[in-house]
């Protein structure tokens, strides 16, 4: 018994070992036809090495290069200056400062923000960030008295507001000169419901310069209804309104000298008031004096001549006109004819001065202006028709005109409303705001007339003016 255990056990014993070593040679020859495997694709990842090293130099390269013609092609165009970015969403709204050195910009993100425009060709621009009251969404904005504060139009579910912004607190002289700083997000004032529950679709200020005018700013808000207000500046007092009586409004503008204001509505009719000012320098009254009739069809946009002259007005009629509103240069031209002739015949006298005296525009006798010239609107689609202008804006010397509709903007010449340049895609969306700096900003080594133009692609651009040669 005890000699069959001790064989069995041998047997165990023998059986094991014997498959110890059948395995173990199993193991070493798929240990070594890995290793086989393994070497050759070392191999091949050290040939590769240096190659893929080589592709990848190579491909950021191209992406360099890529990038670089990428910013080429965005600034197509040889007027296109540079542009603000930033903003979260449509630019809605844009308008500069006295100086020209401070540009305000409104978006549909509820922020308002101001950039300095130290030099208008910088690849970066400081800005200042001022963020509405919850629920304001911006669709308006102007300066008052200069860069030091701003004026702000916001739409709310309650209506209309107009918010005021100023400095914290008031800067020495040479504290200004020592560090000129932007406005601070301050309230100074604030108005609400100010056109109901209607939306402000212009936002116009200036200097008030005219007769015995105190020299203060002065803004007018024009709502998508049929009213008008105009503001004190400073104080936010109200000081006075007008009603088109034309069903809704498209815009309303002032006077660069504060002596009109004019409006396009959904008639082919503009209507003028003019700001009668106190002995005191203050508003007394706005006064409608005049009507600008002439065109077949509903005004898209206006705007004054610089010297505050003329109007210049865009038609759906496919058409635009220059009118004259001023009757102070003909009664200089009437002074000079009657020193130069009063030597000679009074017979001269007399026709001269009857001659002018039809010139002018008798506001005391309901007399409206004359057109002083009429344009084709050089802009056509691709069918040949008209297409219409939707805003206007006037170069500060008075010579160059920039329009716009859609995302296409164009530059004409004002004297003879020729085509000086075009750019059929300004911005990615349609184009939303356009502004010339009242004077000439730096740009580069020198100054420049520098247009803004907002857009629907968050955008602000700066474009300098072109030759008075037309394309």
């Amino acid at each position: 018994m005890e000699l069959v255990l001790l064989i069995s056990l041998l047997s165990i014993l023998l059986g094991a070992l014997i498959a110890f070593l059948l395995f173990g040679n199993y193991f070493r020859t798929k240990k070594s036809e890995v290793q086989a495997i393994a070497k050759p694709e070392l191999q091949a990842t050290q040939k590769h090495s240096k190659p893929l090293q080589q592709i990848s130099k190579k491909s950021h390269s191209k992406s360099q290069s890529h990038a670089t013609d990428k910013d080429k092609i965005k600034r197509h165009h040889p007027l296109d200056a540079n542009t603000l970015k930033g903003h979260g969403d449509s630019v809605t709204a844009l308008c500069f400062s006295s100086d020209g050195r401070s540009l305000a910009t409104a978006c549909a993100d509820g922020v308002v923000r101001v950039f300095k425009l130290d030099d208008a060709s910088s690849k970066s621009f400081k800005f200042l960030r001022i963020n509405l009251p919850a629920g304001g969404h911006p669709t308006a904005v102007t300066f008052s008295d200069g860069a030091s504060s701003i004026v702000v139009a916001a739409q709310t579910l309650s209506g209309s507001s107009l918010y005021m912004y100023g400095e914290e607190n008031a800067k020495t002289a040479n504290e200004t000169k020592q560090q000129p700083k932007l406005p601070l997000p301050e309230i100074k004032w604030a108005h609400h419901k100010v056109h109901e529950k209607k939306a402000i679709l212009t936002l116009v200020g200036t200097t008030s310069s005219y007769g015995s005018a105190d020299g203060s700013t002065i803004i007018a808000s024009c709502s998508e209804g049929t009213d008008i207000i105009l503001w004190h500046g400073k104080t936010g007092k109200i000081l006075g309104n007008v009603d088109t009586n034309q069903l809704k409004n498209t815009m309303a503008t002032i006077s660069p000298n504060g002596r009109f204001i004019a409006a396009a509505a959904f008639t082919a009719d503009v209507k003028v008031w003019e700001v009668m000012y106190s002995k005191d320098g203050s508003v007394k009254e706005l006064s409608r004096v005049m009507q600008l009739k002439g065109h077949k069809s509903a005004v898209t946009w206006l705007c004054f001549t610089p010297n505050s002259e003329k109007i210049i007005t865009a038609s759906k009629d496919g058409s635009m006109r220059i009118w004259n509103i001023n009757v102070y240069a003909y009664a200089c031209y009437r002074t000079r004819f009657f020193y130069c002739f009063s030597c000679k015949s009074n017979y001269i006298i007399s026709v001269v001065m009857t001659f002018l005296s039809v010139l002018e525009v008798r506001y005391h006798l309901d007399e409206d202006p004359k057109t002083l010239k009429v344009f084709p609107i050089p802009l056509c689609d691709s069918t040949g028709s008209t297409l219409n202008y939707d805003r206007l804006s006037i170069s500060p010397d008075g010579r160059i005109l920039a329009a716009t509709h859609a995302s296409t903007l164009q530059w004409l010449c004002a004297e003879t409303g020729k085509v000086l340049d075009t750019s059929d895609k300004a911005h990615e969306g349609d184009i939303t705001g356009i502004a010339w700096a009242p004077t000439t900003i730096p740009m580069g080594d020198g100054l420049a007339m520098v247009l803004a133009t907002a857009g629907a692609d968050k955008k602000v651009k700066l474009w300098v003016a072109p030759p008075l040669q037309p394309s």
